[in-house]
């Protein structure tokens, strides 16, 4: 059977990044009837931090990718948090150690910086001098017995080469003599990554490891990990990296790059899902709006390409809107009502706010926007646009509205089609352009020079709501 996982460390929200390889080893998964399981990697005692777990198990549910084994629903391969599998990469490092795959380090780092500066002066590539590789049992004896620190590190091969094969990627070579005498567990007690993503993917029965690219050049310390161990070799994918527009390294320096930034800026999860699915890969035609389902039958590590992906936010805002044109005004209701509730706005009346949604859909891009730029729909206005009353209101303007309004007053169909008939029709009688009352109407209603349709505003508003403002407006703009 297929078996991917995702396994993110618990420091912090989740990056977009890793939201894109949990999207990845989910889809290649559920494509191929196969398993996708999730694992919480938190070795690294010093950078968890409190809820991340949490935040990220519920960041994946909320995106609709949903995992079969894994922290809160269990599986035939747990634990699933690696601090409660200590004991058995313990048990795994003292094997390479009785079989002399791997040392007891005693180097304090304070020494290890002292060599990495030196080599670093030299202009070596800096890594571990081998001090302790072969040093004598009695001394590692004595050494231990004086409750000295120590660490346990993998025995690379000092010649040859290791190759592999990466789905995306094609062969891959890499000398033994550039590798570093890699640290399996850590002084602490703790493994390292490399130790435990090794004796966890054999134990999960991982068939494929998805992952960024970032990790290509440590895949040959796993191989020969698994291949100390006498382990089949799953198979390897690794993921180009998420660029800037700059084709800088996707940082936070250049803008949000937490999945959460994103959800709270009300990109909705379908288009964010769509978006990064684009990151790297492709359908091999012109499609580019994608639903989850249409994603789990279309992908294929086949379409994975190997360079670099610009996470562009204008594809995103495009995205975006395309999806949330496909909603019902329904649907958007259910979206936009609780952050309508934040702004203590109106929410009892939802034929009211729907008529909102249909007006405005096609203008806004996040569903934030629907709070941001629809203000005036549950609030009057307190300022106008300045330019606005500088370029359109004249001192004819007030004369002009006080008809309009009176001629509202009397309409029994307040219809944005009677509503434009009537201001025509004051217009012509004042021998003006429409523009003249258009202009200042728009002014009136929303305190804004720009916005949707004029005629379908006002009737959304309403009579009662459009009288109150063309007064306050009149008194209000000299």
């Amino acid at each position: 059977m297929i078996r991917t996982r995702f396994a993110p460390s618990p420091t912090g929200f989740l990056h977009v990044g890793g939201l894109r390889t949990a999207l990845y080893c989910y889809l290649f998964a559920k494509k191929n009837n196969g398993k996708f399981i999730l694992r919480i990697e938190d070795t690294d005692q010093s950078r968890k931090v409190d809820g991340a777990m949490e935040n990220l198990i519920d960041t994946l549910k909320w995106a609709g990718i949903n995992f079969d084994e894994g922290p809160t629903v269990g599986g035939d391969f747990g634990p699933y948090i690696q601090s409660e599998r200590l004991n058995i990469y313990h048990e795994h490092a003292q094997k390479l150690v009785d079989e002399d795959k791997a040392y007891f380090c005693f180097c304090s780092p304070e020494r290890l910086d002292e060599v990495r500066k030196k080599q670093i002066e030299l202009k070596i590539p800096p890594q571990y001098d081998r001090l302790c590789r072969e040093l004598p049992k009695e001394i590692i004896e004595q050494k231990k017995s004086n409750g000295e620190k120590f660490v346990v590190r993998m025995k690379v091969p000092l010649i040859g080469e290791t190759t592999f094969v990466d789905l995306i990627r094609g062969n891959v070579t890499i000398a033994n003599k550039v590798l570093d005498d890699q640290v399996l567990l850590k002084s602490d007690g703790f493994p390292t990554y490399h130790l435990a993503v090794v004796v966890d993917d054999h134990f999960m029965k991982i068939s494929h490891v998805i992952r960024g690219e970032e990790w290509l050049p440590s895949t040959p310390k796993h191989i020969l990990l698994y291949k100390y161990f006498g382990w089949e070799l799953p198979h390897f994918a690794h993921l180009p990296l998420l660029l800037n527009p700059d084709k800088s390294k996707l940082s936070k320096r250049q803008g949000d790059v937490a999945v959460e930034d994103y959800k709270a800026k009300g990109y909705l999860k379908e288009a964010i899902v769509n978006f990064i699915s684009l990151l790297g890969w492709n359908p091999g035609d012109n499609r580019e709006i994608f639903s989850l389902e249409e994603l789990k039958n279309e992908f294929s590590l086949e379409r994975v390409g190997k360079s670099g992906a610009i996470f562009n936010i204008e594809k995103l805002n495009w995205i975006n809107q395309e999806h949330l044109r496909k909603k019902t005004d329904e649907e958007i209701l259910e979206l936009i009502t609780p952050l309508y509730k934040l702004k203590n706005w109106d929410t009892s009346n939802s034929d009211y706010i729907k008529k909102v949604i249909a007006l405005m859909k096609e203008r806004v891009i996040t569903l934030n926007d629907f709070t941001s730029f629809c203000d005036f729909f549950f609030v009057d206005p307190e300022n106008y646009d300045e330019k606005g009353i500088a370029k359109n209101w004249t001192s004819e303007t007030p004369n002009l509205l006080n008809q309009l309004a009176s001629e509202f007053e009397q309409m029994s169909n307040f219809t944005y089609l009677e509503i434009e008939k009537v201001m025509r029709k004051i217009a012509e009688n004042n021998q003006v352009s429409a523009a003249k009352l258009i202009h200042p109407l728009r002014l009136a209603s929303s305190g804004l020079s720009l916005g949707p349709s004029l005629f379908h505003l006002v009737e959304v508003l309403g009579k009662e709501t459009i009288l109150r403002r063309i007064k306050k407006a009149i008194e209000k703009i000299k």
